[in-house]
């Protein structure tokens, strides 16, 4: 009899993963659902088995597919802030989810700065008065490789991602003084702007990786499919001269010739192209949200042909994520880069790529740029002051999500016209009216990119006399930026490079 009961107790203990039922790893306590759009659950369970799901006094009932996938649709609902009761049932087996909010999730991406937590952040004492906000919720996971700088990945990680595992411990948190530390401080500031000024719950889904290259993010397919950046996939990706060249070196030494898997492009790593996408964006895909915020670039700014094809590889993402979440205006919103000396950091190329980011502005539609040179770290890639970030990215959003009039952005260049041995400026975003911060004069323009010209304030246009038509007008040009235009709000003006025209 005892040996029938072993028996029995090792049969249970060792039945295959499959006969579980389980949601995808995105639904746990505490979660926010998107509000007005479908409401999309999915997950596994034995195959061809019976399941139901429970929600808001609704069921839907459905069979599990040969390999076990299951998905249930409810419909749409508005925000609600009462805790709500998600539940997987099948004859065997209840798995109930509790917390669950109705509000509007938002993607964040990017490097470092992006990731950057609460608790490194420069307003953290203060903030913590108001942590506990019960509106707010984070989806955080760690990763593999964060905070492992030149040495190699121990053999459990290796592991882990020869698995085509990136990000694990995934779990909702409720906003409170323990679990904020960790959060994406421009998340923070971001959603508890939208969440106060709106009224709704706010949802964050934090996946950047410190260091992480923009190609990353995007999907393997497609780079391959596109003509210009399909040399960037096909060959190891530790070798290829078509990737950024510092995060091939960092690649390296994680690495340490320690194949973690075979395939054309080269070992699995969180900055490997398309491998963020497939372990964190890809499983989420099915899942509504309200946009995205982005923060990225400086792995990308250190090489000329880098810098030159940013503008069009972030096109490249920002439509291929607008194409599968089959959402044509899927809000994307970025962080220009911010000011930095070269003592430290080789950031020679920086005033350029700001400008690339600032042209792309101008190409595409329910886009956004929250300009931070204002605040930057003169010797540190990571400014700490990043409230002021969060709070010019939910700018844009109140502006252009939530029907707010609110001015978005700092002034931006609109012509520069040269007239009567002068050159006039033009901007839009000037609220009401430009000033000067922090000087009685206008600094930060040039004729040349290098030598800072004489510029006056009239009005809203700013005027530069010179003898001769320069071929362009710059500002902020330099990595360590000295302008102090800003308009009414006290938002700065974005680093530009405009050609300038001749009028009679």
């Amino acid at each position: 009899m005892r040996c029938l009961l072993l028996t029995f107790v090792l049969l249970l203990a060792f039945r295959p993963m499959h006969s579980q039922i389980t949601f995808a790893d995105i639904f746990t306590d505490n979660m926010v659902l998107q509000r007005d759009q479908p409401i999309r659950i999915w997950g596994i369970a034995p195959p061809q088995s019976k399941i139901s799901i429970y929600f808001q006094n609704k069921v839907e009932s459905v069979v599990t597919d040969v390999k076990g996938n299951w998905e249930v649709v409810f419909d749409e609902q508005p925000a609600n802030s009462n805790p709500q009761e998600l539940i997987l049932k099948s004859p065997q087996q209840t798995i109930t989810l509790n917390n669950l909010l109705i509000g509007d999730v938002w993607l964040l991406l990017g490097q470092s700065n992006m990731e950057w937590p609460m608790s490194g952040e420069m307003h953290f004492e203060e903030e913590l008065k108001d942590a506990n906000n019960k509106q707010l919720r984070f989806y955080n996971p760690k990763y593999i490789g964060k905070n492992i700088y030149g040495k190699a990945y121990n053999q459990d990680q290796r592991k882990k991602l020869a698995g085509g595992e990136l990000f694990y411990d995934k779990k909702w948190e409720e906003s409170d003084t323990s679990t904020f530390k960790a959060m994406s401080a421009i998340g923070y500031y971001f959603g508890k702007q939208i969440s106060n000024k709106k009224g709704i719950p706010v949802g964050l889904i934090n996946l950047s990786i410190g260091g992480a290259p923009l190609e990353t993010f995007i999907a393997l397919e497609t780079l391959k499919k596109n003509k210009k950046f399909s040399k960037k996939t096909g060959s190891n990706w530790l070798y290829n001269a078509h990737l950024p060249d510092w995060i091939r070196e960092r690649g390296r030494e994680n690495i340490n010739g320690n194949q973690v898997e075979n395939n054309s492009n080269g070992p699995n790593h969180g900055y490997k192209p398309g491998f963020a996408f497939s372990t964190g964006i890809a499983p989420i895909l099915k899942m509504p949200i309200k946009g995205i915020l982005w923060y990225q670039g400086e792995s990308n700014a250190q090489e000329k042909e880098r810098v030159e094809e940013y503008p069009e590889l972030q096109k490249l993402m920002i439509q291929d994520y607008r194409k599968k979440w089959e959402n044509p205006n899927l809000p994307f919103y970025w962080v220009q880069l911010s000011s930095i000396d070269t003592i430290n950091y080789d950031s020679h190329f920086w005033p350029e790529f700001r400008d690339g980011q600032r042209r792309l502005l101008e190409e595409m539609k329910n886009v956004g740029m929250a300009v931070s040179s204002d605040i930057g770290a003169r010797h540190d890639v990571h400014p700490r002051n990043k409230k002021a970030v969060g709070n010019r990215l939910a700018r844009w959003a109140l502006n252009q999500e939530y029907g707010q009039d609110v001015l978005v952005s700092g002034p931006l260049p609109k012509s520069a016209i040269y007239k009567n041995d002068s050159i006039i400026v033009d901007f839009e975003y000037i609220g009401n009216g430009l000033s000067v911060s922090n000087s009685k004069s206008l600094r930060g323009f040039s004729l040349n990119g290098k030598t800072e010209a004489a510029a006056k304030l009239k009005g809203d246009k700013v005027f530069i006399k010179t003898s001769e038509k320069p071929k362009f007008i710059y500002y902020n040009w330099q990595p360590w930026a000295t302008g102090n235009l800003i308009n009414s709000e006290g938002l700065p003006a974005s680093t530009f490079k405009m050609e300038v025209m001749k009028r009679d």
